[in-house]
């Protein structure tokens, strides 16, 4: 990297994330001042929206090529008042937790105090929703059974395709207005509200066309300053580029990174999507720039090089939205989970790496900063060049980019009634999730704790911890005498949680739609234009509403050692293991042995093990998979816990796996910590047989 970049990564990295009042404020004085008074919730966000971009502090650091900040400055970290109000004590604990803290200057806690949580305490989404959910919901939900996210984010997890690069925001404009003349009043009575949801979409629209002239004013302004050549041209290079996109479509490499820049912030400025919004894939978007920049001779090699090192940059000044209680032990983190991809198949199915792919892993192993993440879809089609390139990456010990099977994302988008077109054009986002860029609105709802439905089912639908009765009645598992019973105790246990969450999520999903519309994602995401219909609302092509699992490799553990010695070999009997259970194994040291040590555990290649692996998916997948949500989509299930293994693992007693009480889960589809003493490939093998 060069002087530039090394000093703008330099800042990066020493600067401390810190909660920045602006848009909390911005959006309370908006709101204060009557601003939405009277309008339709669509425009009333809109005009929010517009009122935060005209607003709020236009930075341009030294440096920089890439221009725009959330905040006034880099690592500033705004917060959403409408979806979830800090309190004082919020605040003091962003400021002085040990992990993933935001400095909270006194000046930004008094604002808080006195103007911005008077007038949000009791108007928030987050007190709406634990107002409107029921008894069963709060219950599970405080037991630990799963989380919510969308009581402290916004729905999330979408990724853009390459529609910007080919249009304006007039041109959207233009799209707009032509939905509207196409609205049907005589037989269709959506279309009056349809009508104000495109009003909205025309009025975001503009509202990033301002913003980008602000940012044109401040770079000429600071140009005529400007002593430095260099820097003045750099400057006055910048406003021009700001003065066509987003406005109109890109032509150069560097109006492309700056308008998807510019999108990047609006749509995290709107709302705080929760993770991953992000370019998806750069390389295939980026090409036609590069090779036309090379080709007219307006720009070389490094030029563009220097460019996407600065963009890289750019994304790790934006730390995640800041989490408080069960949300932030769920995900403890600074990372915004934006998954670049690269590589892959074009849309006619051949292999699309390129030249810009190369580039793109270069930048990634050079600049080697927290975000954005990034990940390799490999794909038969694809040269064995792109999988060793990207392995010499991840042998440094960077941890990017992650390897993803092409053929496999394909292959599960098209089960879930994807077109052929969309899933190649589609990929990976956040941690896992796959989906269709920029035609699908797929939302995480929360994690769901598999083995703490098992320790209920152990207690006939008690909770142990609380006392309190939270499941239902199905047996007390000492008068089963086969694993099958046991195992239909716990499928009946795992139904009835997983039927309270989907159930309440509906209702969580009307409540976003109603009272909180994304105008602007929704511009962005086919087909929300031409059906007139809000991104939160199901306007999307495809509506998919995640739930995830947690504890995969503990849970199979768990029954395989009940199994094995309560029912196989009868070497355990099941009252006295629940009473070890019941005391942490303590006076209980060889049973636990036994548990530990002498039973098939998961990871090492073991069927008497990986079957029950396959079967708590089955479950799992069966009672979720398909269920239609309230978007016209459906949902679907992963198998990820960000840091949620943890916050789990502390709500749960000793488990019959030898695991003790508060101790972490396993991650993600991985064995739990240790069990696995066969090596790496008999830890693929295990996992490769679930379906």
């Amino acid at each position: 990297m060069n002087d530039r970049i090394r000093r703008l990564r330099e800042k990066s990295l020493a600067t401390k994330p810190f909660i920045s009042a602006e848009r909390a404020e911005l959006l309370t004085d908006f709101y204060a001042g009557g601003g939405g008074r009277g309008k339709s919730a669509p425009v009333a966000r809109a005009l929010a929206f517009s009122h935060l971009l005209e607003n709020k502090t236009v930075y341009i650091g030294e440096d920089e090529l890439i221009v725009g900040e959330k905040g006034p400055s880099p690592k500033a970290t705004p917060t959403f008042p409408e979806i979830c109000i800090h309190t004082p004590e919020d605040l003091e604990v962003l400021d002085t937790r040990p992990k993933v803290s935001f400095q909270v200057d006194d000046t930004t806690k008094a604002l808080y105090r006195d103007k911005i949580i008077p007038f949000w305490q009791g108007n928030s989404l987050r007190e709406r929703i634990f107002e409107t959910v029921d008894h069963e919901w709060r219950d599970a939900y405080e037991a630990g059974v799963y989380t919510e996210f969308m009581e402290q984010r916004a729905p999330g997890h979408t990724v853009l395709d390459g529609k910007i690069y080919g249009k304006g925001m007039a041109d959207f404009k233009r799209d707009i207005q032509e939905a509207v003349a196409d609205l049907d009043y005589e037989n269709d009575p959506a279309a009056p509200r349809k009508e104000e949801e495109l009003k909205a979409m025309s009025i975001a629209a503009e509202a990033l066309i301002t913003f980008a002239g602000r940012h044109a004013e401040k770079a000429e302004a600071l140009a005529e300053d400007e002593t430095d050549t260099k820097r003045k041209k750099e400057l006055l290079t910048i406003a021009a580029v700001c003065r066509r996109v987003p406005e109109n479509a890109p032509r150069t490499l560097q109006e492309a990174l700056q308008y998807y820049w510019f999108v990047h912030l609006g749509v995290t400025t709107e709302l705080n999507t929760w993770d991953s919004f992000n370019p998806g894939r750069l390389d295939q978007h980026l090409l036609p720039f590069y090779r036309q920049g090379l080709d007219s001779g307006e720009l070389t090699e490094e030029q563009a090089r220097e460019l996407l090192q600065a963009f890289w940059i750019k994304f790790n000044n934006q730390p995640a939205p800041p989490k408080v209680g069960v949300t932030a032990q769920e995900s403890a983190t600074y990372t915004d989970f934006c998954l670049i991809n690269l590589g892959g198949v074009r849309e006619d199915g051949s292999d699309a790496v390129n030249e810009m792919t190369y580039i793109l892993l270069d930048v990634i192993e050079e600049i080697r900063i927290l975000q954005p993440s990034s990940m390799v879809q490999v794909s038969k089609k694809n040269p064995d060049r792109l999988l060793k390139r990207a392995a010499r990456i991840i042998r440094t010990g960077f941890g990017q980019p992650s390897i993803f099977n092409t053929d496999a994302i394909i292959q599960e988008l098209l089960r879930q009634g994807k077109s052929l077109a969309d899933a190649r054009n589609g990929g990976a986002s956040g941690c896992v999730e796959t989906g269709a860029f920029g035609k699908e609105s797929y939302i995480l709802t929360g994690y769901f704790n598999l083995p703490k439905v098992l320790e209920i089912t152990l207690h006939n639908g008690i909770d142990p911890r609380s006392g309190k009765k939270i499941g239902i009645a199905t047996g007390d598992p000492r008068s089963f005498r086969t694993f099958e019973q046991l195992y239909e105790a716990f499928d009946m246990q795992l139904k009835h949680f997983i039927d309270i969450k989907i159930q309440a999520n509906r209702t969580i999903e009307r409540l976003w739609a109603e009272v909180l519309p994304a105008p602007f994602l929704s511009i962005l995401v086919d087909d929300c234009i031409v059906r007139g219909w809000d991104y939160n609302d199901g306007g999307a092509r495809y509506n998919s509403s995640y739930i995830q699992g947690v504890g995969t490799g503990t849970i199979t553990d768990c029954f395989s050692a009940l199994k094995h010695h309560v029912y196989d070999r009868r070497d355990v009997d099941m009252d006295e293991l629940l009473t070890a259970l019941k005391n942490n194994f303590e006076g209980y040291a060889e049973l636990r042995r036994k548990l530990l040590d002498d039973t098939p555990k998961y990871g090492n290649d073991d069927d008497r093990a990986d079957d029950h692996t396959r079967r708590v998916f089955e479950s799992f997948f069966s009672k979720v998979d398909g269920r239609p949500n309230t978007k016209g989509g459906h949902f679907r299930i992963n198998l990820l816990p960000t840091t949620c293994h943890v916050y789990f693992g502390s709500v749960i007693g000793a488990l019959p796996d030898g695991r003790p009480a508060g101790k972490p889960l396993s991650e993600g589809i991985s064995p739990v910590q240790g069990a696995d003493r066969h090596g790496p490939t008999a830890v693929l093998k295990s996992a490769a047989k679930i379906d």
